[in-house]
């Protein structure tokens, strides 16, 4: 078949190109203690959108820097309680989609909730605030200023904090809640099950923001990487600051998170991925040391993979 990144079996021992900044743990425990202080206002909103076989709700919460954040909440009417829950995470630039698509989970008994992320196609806040650009993209936006002020941190910690609401709730059982998600979906899906270990099942599809660097060396950064490219020509044109850049991007790699993991990990993955390329995939997926298992498409891109809804349900059925 053809290549467009390594040979499989060099990809199953690739750890990564992109830097873990020595005081990545430390950044990551201080964020979540920052993340632990806020008051969340919980708050349930009865939609108008009504099923007989569901209950359909707009949840709210207080996010890092006073963002509102925005989730579509779906909950069985008749399903034993304490019963599973799934959160689902969206790709770049989209949305917690209709209630609609959440309906199959629901009619399993489990109840599902699904965040827009913060400044994107939803309704969930962007309370802003940083120096330096702010042009063209959410990898780059902070990375000027403090570490504390990317962006990514705010929303990889939006996705923890909702984990934790959910399994709070009284309805659910605490452990017994899985996450899922495309692409940048998949970025987060492994973003919250490093950041909330209590989480049991972890299922990313061709994940995005993991190992910039390993995009910039294969002259990747186009689509959804294309920020990347246009900081350098603004901001740093001769790569004078090249290794500081990569090096704070570091913080908000997943690569670097998933070792955290302690779920079990069903991942999805198209070899001819251009958009996020199959190896920035493996770094991550290597560095996890729980249960985990690929499912590998090799003819196809980021696009949909056939039969993997199917796979992934199963596979969250045993929750």
């Amino acid at each position: 078949m053809p290549l467009i990144d390594m040979p499989l079996e060099q990809l199953y021992t690739y750890q990564g190109s992109s830097p873990r900044p020595d005081d990545f743990d430390a950044y990551w425990n201080r964020a979540l203690s920052e993340m632990r202080q806020i008051n969340a206002r919980l708050q349930l909103v009865e939609s108008c959108f009504t099923v007989p076989n569901a209950d359909c709700f707009d949840l709210y919460f207080t996010g890092v820097k006073g963002a509102r954040i925005h989730a579509l909440y779906v909950r069985p009417k008749h399903a034993r309680e304490p019963h599973p829950a799934i959160l689902q995470f969206h790709g770049y630039s989209g949305n917690s989609g209709d209630f609609t698509d959440k309906l199959a989970y629901a009619s399993l008994g489990f109840s599902v909730i699904a965040m827009d992320v913060r400044g994107q196609g939803g309704t969930s806040e962007d309370t802003g605030g940083v120096k330096g650009t702010t042009q063209n993209g959410h990898i780059i936006r902070g990375l000027d200023d403090d570490p504390d002020n990317l962006l990514f941190r705010h929303i990889f910690l939006d996705t923890v904090q909702l984990a934790n609401l959910v399994m709070g709730l009284p309805e659910v059982d605490a452990d017994r809640v899985g996450v899922t998600g495309w692409s940048q979906g998949g970025g987060l899906t492994i973003a919250c099950a490093s950041l909330e270990p209590r989480i049991k099942k972890v299922a990313p599809v061709y994940p995005f923001l993991s190992d910039y660097k390993r995009v910039w060396d294969m002259d990747m950064a186009k689509n959804a990487y294309e920020e990347l490219r246009q900081y350098f020509r603004h901001h740093d044109p001769q790569h004078q600051r090249e290794h500081e850049v990569f090096s704070r991007l570091g913080y908000i790699d997943i690569q670097n998170l998933a070792s955290r993991i302690r779920g079990d990990v069903l991942m999805g993955v198209g070899l001819m991925d251009e958009i996020c390329p199959p190896s920035t995939q493996f770094a991550a997926y290597n560095k996890i040391n729980a249960p985990k298992r690929l499912e590998i498409f090799p003819d196809f891109s980021h696009e949909g993979l056939p039969g993997l809804h199917d796979i992934i349900t199963q596979f969250l059925l045993d929750l």
